[in-house]
């Protein structure tokens, strides 16, 4: 009753901070660091170190969802926790959003977070050769571009294929025309420029990819945007997994990744495999 009743709370906030399942989440598995990428005020993020990592360990950048216009990395301490807890560097990372910025600038701020990180992360005894990016919903969206169309990385001095693989979590990757007002204005609709979509990018040199979503999500259509992804890379030659799991929500998806909600789906156990592999 305890964990169903858990999760009726994550959906019922399911437009607000996920701060609630962080009451459960341990404290003794990671070491924290903050630390900034650029000059802006949310240009910060936090680094989960595993307290128990001997030698360097994989690295995972994680973008948080909020349609682009919502969303605190302080919020996420169980994703971080989760990582970290399975060996996993995680650096949960702010990024500007509506209406202080739109497409593609926020794009601009994922990229110089993952810059910062191929720089920097060794001091925090992460592996710079084995980074990946990962995030949910319009999270999935800024980890998709950054995998897939080069400008980003390009921008500040890398290429996708320097990434080990992304990870996409119930991720709009083909939303054309737009139909969530709260999302309009971010990419100028009607005036939405075709580049904007991830789909748009794919191409056979792009990273590995894992990509999971809910059967019962009412959000973003899991088949339209997941499963065409996936199709469109296998046939580009890209290795892929993906994954459509029942008994979940768009919300409790990312929210698997919390101890008390782990039954519900093998989110964090389809994680951690794929970075060990991720061209399985």
């Amino acid at each position: 009753m305890a964990l169903l009743a858990l999760a009726a709370g994550v959906v019922a906030a399911a437009c607000s901070p996920l701060a609630a399942i962080n009451a459960f989440v341990a404290s003794d598995t990671y070491e924290f660091f903050s630390a900034r990428y650029g000059a802006d005020g949310r240009h910060a993020l936090d680094i989960y170190r595993p307290r128990a990592a001997t030698g360097t360990a994989p690295v995972v950048v994680f973008f948080y969802g909020g349609s682009w216009r919502d969303g605190e990395r302080n919020d996420y301490r169980f994703v971080g926790e989760a990582l970290a807890a399975r060996g996993i560097v995680a650096v949960i990372a702010d990024y500007r959003v509506y209406p202080q910025v739109r497409y593609p600038d926020f794009l601009r701020d994922c990229a110089q977070a993952v810059a910062w990180t191929k720089h920097e992360i060794a001091r925090f005894g992460g592996d710079a050769q084995r980074v990946f990016v990962a995030g949910h919903s319009a999270g999935a969206y800024n980890a998709a571009m950054i995998a897939l169309d080069a400008r980003w990385l390009r921008e500040v001095g890398f290429a996708p294929s320097e990434l080990s693989g992304w990870i996409g979590l119930a991720g709009p990757y083909d939303f054309l025309p737009i139909r969530n007002p709260d999302v309009k204005p971010v990419f100028f609709f009607p005036d939405t420029p075709p580049e904007s979509q991830p789909i748009a990018h794919v191409s056979s040199g792009a990273p590995p990819a894992l990509l999971l979503a809910a059967a019962n999500d009412s959000a973003v259509n899991p088949v339209r945007n997941t499963e065409a992804l996936a199709a469109r890379l296998r046939d580009a030659g890209v290795p892929v997994r993906a994954k459509v799991f029942d008994g979940v929500s768009h919300t409790t998806l990312v929210a698997t990744l919390a101890q008390p909600l782990r039954s519900l789906a093998p989110v964090l156990d389809e994680m951690v495999a794929f970075v060990a592999a991720p061209t399985r």
